[in-house]
C-alpha cells in the first residue's frame, strides 16, 4: 500500500470519485490499476481554499510500487500499517443480565457491545423512543408544551440526537476506539464519508435512522430497550449493587430490576437522579463547567471570513473554533459550532429556558451558530456538591422570565450587548431559536462575571475571525447544559466505590461530546467483558 497526500481546488474535488480521477492523472495510472481508500479530507483555507486529501493506494501490480515511490518522491510514501481496534471476545458469562441506565451515546455503545458479547443487556431510558420523542420535541417547538420526561435532553439518542450529529472529538485515542465508533455508525446507515472527513458530521436528520438501527441490533441480539423508565433508587447489599427501582410512566407500580452489574450513562441533565444517587451514598464531586449564550451570524459571513467568498462551490459551510482569555485569566470559547444550523429550545424543566444548536446533514441553513461560553470557577459559587446545578437552574429561570414566560428566549444584538442597552429590534441577522425570541438585555439575565467576560472576549474573538463581533450578530440565552457540573467518582476498573456500579459518559463527568461519550461506553463494555468468569 502507498499513501498519497494531494491538495485539490474546488470544482468536483469534494468526493472520492474526483480524488480517484486526480490521483490517476497525477501518477499516470489507469483507473483500474489501483484501489483507492480515502483516509482524510480537510480544508486548507489559507490563501485560495483547497481540499487536502490523504488516501492509500493498493496497486493491482505490486511490482510498480518501487518505481512509483522513486518517481514521485515527496508525494508518495509507504502506507503505515493499519491499526484497528478489536473488541475482546467474551470468555464467560455474568450471573445476571447487565443493566444500562440511559440510552445516549455512552449507553448505546456500551449496550451494543454487551449485546454482541451475548450478555443480553437491559436498557432503561427515562425518555421516549425516537418514534415518540420527535413528535414531542416538534410539539414543544410549535406550542411550548414541555414533556419533562421526553424532550431534547431525555430520550433515545440522548441530547446528541438533537445537537447536530457532530462527531469530532479532542480525545487522544491511541486505541482507535474513536474510529471503531465511526465504523459502527457507518455500518448502521451513516454516510461512509464519516470515515474520512476531518470533522465528521451526520446531521440530526440522518442520525435518527442510525439510532433506530443500533437499537434494533441490540434487541436482535437478545437485549431489551425499555423507554419511559426513570431510575429512582439504587439497590445495594454489603457495598455491592444488586439492582435498581424505576418508575414506569406507562404503569402505576414501580418496577424492580435485579442485577449485580449496573452501568450509569445518565447524561448531564438528570439532576433528580444525581440527587437520588448521592442520597444513597454514591460518591460524587464538583467539576468545572461553563455557561453562556448562543451566537448567530449569517453563514455567508462565516464563509467570507474563512474562505474569502460568501459561497464556494463544492466546499462545505465554513466553521470555526475560537478561544480568548480575559484580563483576569477567565477563558471564553466557542463550542458545538453548527454551520448552516438553527438554535433550538432544549429545556427539560418547567420554568427554564435552555438553548442548543442543531443542523441537518446538508448544513444549508441561512445562519451559523455556536455556543459562546465562559468558564465558571469554584470561587464563583457557594459551597455544596450541587451548587453548579443550582446555578444552571437559576440562569435558566432568569432566561425564562426575560423571554416572557412561554419558553421564548431572551436575545440581544452584539452591538447592544457591548453598549449595555436593551435590544428593541434585530437587523441583518434573524434569530432562529425554535420557540421565538424576545428582544432583551442579557446583562440582566447573566451574572456580572459571565456578561463581563463575554463583553471583553467578543472584540478579541473578532480579531481572530473577522465579523465575529459584528454589531448585528445575535446572542440568545442561555446556554447552560454544555457539560455536567458534577462527576460520579470511579476507580481504575471504571467502578464506583459501590462495586458493580459503572458511571460513564458525559453526565458522569467522563466525556465531552458524542464520540468521547461513545468511546467511554466502549471502554466500559470492554472492562465488563474482560472481567467475565470463565
Amino acid at each position: 500500500m502507498l499513501r498519497i497526500t494531494l491538495k485539490l481546488p474546488s470544482g468536483g474535488a469534494a468526493d472520492p470519485a474526483s480524488l480517484r480521477t486526480a490521483v490517476s492523472a497525477r501518477l499516470g495510472l489507469e483507473p483500474n490499476a489501483f484501489v483507492l481508500i480515502p483516509r482524510r479530507r480537510s480544508v486548507d483555507a489559507r490563501g485560495t481554499p483547497v481540499f487536502v486529501w490523504t488516501a492509500d493506494l493498493q496497486l493491482a501490480d505490486p511490482k510498480q510500487e518501487k518505481t512509483l515511490l522513486r518517481k514521485h518522491r515527496g508525494l508518495l510514501e509507504p502506507a503505515p500499517e493499519e491499526d484497528r481496534y478489536v473488541f475482546p471476545a467474551a470468555q464467560g458469562a455474568l450471573d445476571t443480565r447487565p443493566i444500562v441506565v440511559g440510552f445516549g451515546p455512552a449507553g448505546i455503545f456500551c449496550a451494543l457491545l454487551l449485546a454482541r458479547s451475548g450478555l443480553r443487556p437491559i436498557v432503561l431510558e427515562r425518555g421516549g423512543s425516537l418514534e415518540e420523542r420527535v413528535p414531542a420535541v416538534e410539539k414543544f417547538f410549535r406550542e411550548g408544551t414541555l414533556d419533562p420526561s421526553c424532550n431534547i435532553q431525555f430520550g433515545e439518542g440522548g441530547a446528541g440526537a438533537f445537537s447536530d450529529g457532530k462527531l469530532n472529538t479532542l480525545v487522544k485515542d491511541r486505541s482507535f476506539r474513536g474510529y471503531f465508533v465511526l465504523e459502527q455508525l457507518v455500518a448502521a446507515g451513516a454516510p461512509e464519508e464519516l470515515l474520512w472527513q476531518s470533522k465528521p458530521h451526520i446531521g440530526t436528520d440522518l442520525l435518527r435512522g442510525v439510532l433506530r438501527n443500533l437499537r434494533q441490533e441490540i434487541c436482535d441480539r437478545g437485549g431489551e430497550v425499555l423507554f419511559r423508565r426513570q431510575v429512582k433508587e439504587l439497590l445495594t447489599e454489603d457495598g455491592r449493587v444488586t439492582g435498581v427501582v424505576c418508575a414506569n410512566s406507562g404503569a402505576s407500580p414501580a418496577e424492580t430490576f435485579r442485577s449485580d452489574t449496573v452501568v450509569l450513562a445518565l447524561g448531564h441533565s438528570a439532576r433528580d437522579t444525581f440527587r437520588a444517587l448521592h442520597a444513597q451514598g454514591v460518591p460524587m464531586e464538583r467539576k468545572p463547567f461553563s455557561v453562556g449564550v448562543r451566537i448567530e451570524h449569517p453563514q455567508a459571513w462565516i464563509n467570507l471570513s474563512q474562505y474569502g467568498a460568501e459561497s464556494l462551490p463544492g466546499f462545505p459551510a465554513a466553521d470555526y473554533k475560537l478561544v480568548a482569555h480575559t484580563a483576569d485569566g477567565r477563558t471564553v470559547y466557542s463550542f458545538c459550532m453548527c454551520p448552516g444550523g438553527v438554535v433550538v429550545a432544549a429545556a427539560s424543566e418547567e420554568g427554564g429556558v435552555v438553548t442548543n444548536g442543531m443542523s441537518y446533514h446538508a448544513r444549508d441553513g441561512v445562519n451559523a451558530n455556536s455556543a459562546l461560553l465562559c468558564e465558571v470557577l469554584p470561587s464563583d459559587l457557594p459551597e455544596g456538591l450541587f451548587a453548579g446545578m443550582e446555578f444552571q437552574r437559576q440562569l435558566e429561570q432568569a432566561a425564562f422570565r426575560a423571554g416572557g414566560g412561554d419558553f421564548r428566549a431572551p436575545a440581544q444584538t452584539v452591538g447592544d450587548f457591548l453598549a449595555g442597552v436593551p435590544t428593541v429590534a434585530f437587523g441583518e441577522v434573524t434569530p432562529t431559536y425554535s420557540r421565538g425570541v424576545t428582544p432583551s438585555n442579557l446583562r440582566e439575565v447573566l451574572p456580572a462575571f459571565v456578561s463581563g467576560a463575554l463583553a471583553e472576549a467578543l472584540p478579541l474573538l473578532g480579531r481572530k475571525l473577522k465579523g465575529f463581533d459584528h454589531p448585528e450578530a445575535v446572542l440568545t440565552g442561555v446556554e447552560s447544559r454544555s457539560t455536567s457540573p458534577v462527576r460520579i467518582l470511579r476507580g481504575e476498573t471504571m467502578q464506583s466505590s459501590v462495586s458493580g456500579l459503572y458511571p460513564i459518559g458525559e453526565g458522569a463527568g467522563y466525556a465531552g461530546g458524542i464520540i468521547s461519550a461513545a468511546i467511554d461506553g466502549v471502554k466500559c463494555a470492554e472492562t465488563i467483558v474482560k472481567s467475565l468468569k470463565e
